[in-house]
């Protein structure tokens, strides 16, 4: 049966990905963005679908719509853009929350709330898992975005308990892929660029920390396992929970890109965490989802999307 289904941050990464999965499934999709971090390129070629469309809206302003779900991605994801508007990062994650929390109320339907990692800081516990309340500096550059999306689940959990809404809540992991913006700081688009460009690889740090990877078309799946599984109403893990460190990222990255690319090695940015890993026990348990892309694999896939985008001229 098809829905009519609000994607907010549709435009983005992840909302993009997201978008385009709903309508091959059959639904309408309605993509909400205000594209300041969202791109317009990451949704073109769905643009000539009769079932989808474009709302440029800043969703830190209430929306009035008929719809019968609602995914609520819209935030700026990457340290880069979250620190140049920090006070902007934390009213798209409270009050975006609140407007879809009260859209999902008024129409009696489901909304997932797209939280992050970055909610269990500079993690304490390894790997992290739901029960774990993490280890934030609620006064650091990351905080806009790292208090923002906690205060968020807060939001989502007292709808719940309080009115009632059908929500998920959805903790998303270091994730890559094509349409990740070349310019977003993140540690695979940076590395993957500055090989292509013959420039060397920058690492914060030496290189010792860890970051878990998760291939989009995996945690787009994780999504959609989730909204769609009745009564799941505690935060779910998602990401793969392989780990590798930031200097065997580099090396990888490197030898298949068949870069002469050496690293360079400058100060770690303030709370930049040093590890990051899901326990994803309760996403197989309750939603019946893990990974299933491997790395290398996923890797390669994007390391072409940006010798496109690069090079396309």
């Amino acid at each position: 049966m098809k829905q009519r289904i609000l994607v907010t941050g549709g435009a983005g990464f992840l909302g993009s990905h997201l978008c385009k999965r709903l309508l091959n499934e059959g639904n309408e999709v309605l993509c909400l963005d205000n594209f300041y971090t969202g791109n317009k390129e990451n949704i073109i070629e769905l643009m000539s679908n009769p079932y989808f469309e474009v709302i440029r809206h800043d969703i830190t302003f209430p929306v009035y719509l008929e719809v019968d779900q609602i995914y609520n991605l819209a935030c700026p994801a990457s340290p880069i853009y979250y620190q140049r508007h920090p006070i902007q990062t934390n009213k798209t994650s409270i009050s975006g929350a609140i407007n879809v929390l009260g859209l999902a109320k008024r129409l009696k339907i489901r909304v997932l709330q797209a939280s992050t990692s970055e909610i269990y800081g500079d993690p304490t516990v390894h790997p992290q898992t739901e029960d774990y309340w993490g280890n934030v500096n609620c006064t650091g550059i990351r905080s806009c975005y790292d208090e923002g999306k906690r205060c968020a689940e807060t939001l989502f959990f007292d709808y719940h308990r309080e009115v009632g809404v059908d929500i998920r809540v959805a903790r998303i992991f270091n994730t890559y892929g094509p349409n990740m913006a070349i310019n977003d700081g993140r540690v695979v688009s940076n590395f993957i660029v500055q090989t292509l460009s013959g420039k060397d690889i920058t690492i914060y740090g030496d290189g010792s920390q860890t970051r878990s990877l998760c291939y989009v078309d995996d945690l787009i799946d994780g999504l959609i396992k989730l909204m769609n599984t009745e009564s799941v109403h505690q935060p779910i893990n998602l990401g793969n929970p392989q780990e590798r460190s930031i200097k065997q990222l580099a090396e990888e990255i490197i030898e298949l890109t068949k870069s002469q690319s050496t690293i360079i090695y400058k100060e770690l940015p303030e709370d930049d965490p040093m590890q990051r890993c899901p326990n994803i026990d309760r996403a197989k348990q309750l939603i019946n989802w893990k990974p299933e892309i491997d790395f290398i694999d996923g890797i390669e896939k994007t390391i072409q999307y940006f010798k496109n985008k690069l090079f396309e001229n």
